[in-house]
């Protein structure tokens, strides 16, 4: 517990007061926010504001996770690594992207499919790692099985039973897997970050609700010698559940640090860099604590934003032309419909936490339920 208050204090602390370094360096550095002609009139204000927030995001999440790691004298857990790894990993290819936004002075930095390929890449390497690192029971961070609120019966290593082909099969199914919840829930958050604070305030609810689910398997773990035999059978089996609470302690903390600098009017934005890494960050902690399907309620906003944008260019395609939504991503909607920038992000926040809301009580429901 006390590494989990100490890791979200530090990085909170770190981004809180260093973010307006990082503004003025950023500055200097010319990595100002390109803005679209075809987006609100409003937003042309924003032209070069700070952007690759995420940067000061994941560094105030490094230090936070670390320095909290050696007061404590707490155990660092792979767990815990391969959520920083997917976190940094999404940055650097966010990173690319807004830098290459910031040279060429236009909206576009990556193509759509080189920035699938770096997500698909990452996803890759996590997925390899997460069942690469048993623990003394034999158990894995990740699972090959398909996992709502515990893992189904749907499991790719089932495969094996066919032989070599069936087990090559299944680890191509499982790859896929993770990378279709990387790559969505990354992109999006991504999408999502179009308002000052609305990924940001998003991401805190989202990885928020980690924390607590992370402590609650750490209480109910399989592996603890403290939980009583009557309780066993409701018993978790996600390896080191704490050190995953305590990585998304040091998320959150970043993020709240940093909403104060990117709130409206924000003086810096998530960028690429911060958005893909917080996307990321989700979609990590959804597959180690085995939480997978529900991350479309955690992450709900996010899949209310990405939806708008597959829905509008399917019935633009569709119609030849027709909208359904004024702009897309939603949020565009509302701003050219008339409500307020800061009238948008509190009610999706709302939105959001509801959503959030829903999946914790879910998945506490399901233990009670047992």
């Amino acid at each position: 517990m006390i590494a989990l208050l100490t890791a979200g204090a530090l990085s909170g602390a770190f981004s809180l007061f260093l973010t307006p370094l990082f503004i003025r360096l950023f500055r200097k550095l010319g990595w100002g926010q390109f803005i679209r002609d075809d987006g609100p009139q409003s937003h042309h204000s924003k032209k070069g504001t700070a952007t690759m927030g995420g940067i000061v995001v994941i560094v105030g999440v490094l230090f936070g996770y670390f320095t909290a790691m050696f007061i404590t004298g707490d155990r660092i857990s792979v767990s815990a690594l391969l959520v920083l790894l997917m976190m940094v990993g999404l940055g650097i290819v966010g990173f690319v992207d807004d830098f290459l936004k910031t040279r060429k002075q236009q909206s576009l930095g990556l193509g759509g499919w080189e920035k699938v390929a770096g997500q698909v890449i990452v996803a890759a390497v996590f997925a390899v790692l997460a069942i690469s690192f048993p623990n003394s029971e034999g158990f894995t961070p990740g699972s090959t099985a398909i996992s709502f609120i515990r893992d189904l019966k749907i499991d790719f290593l089932a495969l094996t039973q066919w032989g070599t082909v069936g087990a090559v099969i299944g680890f191509i199914l499982y790859f896929v897997w993770i990378s279709c919840i990387v790559t969505a829930t990354s992109n999006g958050v991504n999408v999502t970050d179009g308002l000052d604070g609305l990924a940001t305030g998003a991401s805190i609810l989202a990885i928020g609700s980690y924390v607590v689910i992370g402590f609650w398997q750490y209480n109910q773990s399989c592996f603890s010698q403290a939980l009583p035999r009557e309780l066993a059978y409701k018993c978790y089996d996600v390896v080191d559940p704490l050190g995953l609470a305590i990585v998304a302690s040091a998320i959150v903390g970043a993020l709240i640090g940093f909403l104060w600098w990117n709130t409206t009017p924000a003086q810096i934005f998530l960028g690429d860099t911060g958005s893909l890494a917080l996307g990321g960050a989700v979609a990590a902690l959804a597959i180690l604590t085995h939480t997978e399907i529900l991350l479309l309620f955690i992450g709900g906003l996010f899949v209310i934003e990405a939806g708008s944008v597959i829905v509008q260019r399917v019935y633009f395609k569709l119609t030849h032309g027709k909208r359904i939504f004024l702009m897309s991503p939603i949020h565009h909607h509302f701003e050219l419909k008339g409500w307020a920038e800061i009238t948008v992000v509190v009610r999706f926040w709302i939105i959001g936490g509801l959503l959030v809301a829903a999946g914790v009580g879910s998945f506490y429901l399901e233990w009670i339920s047992r």
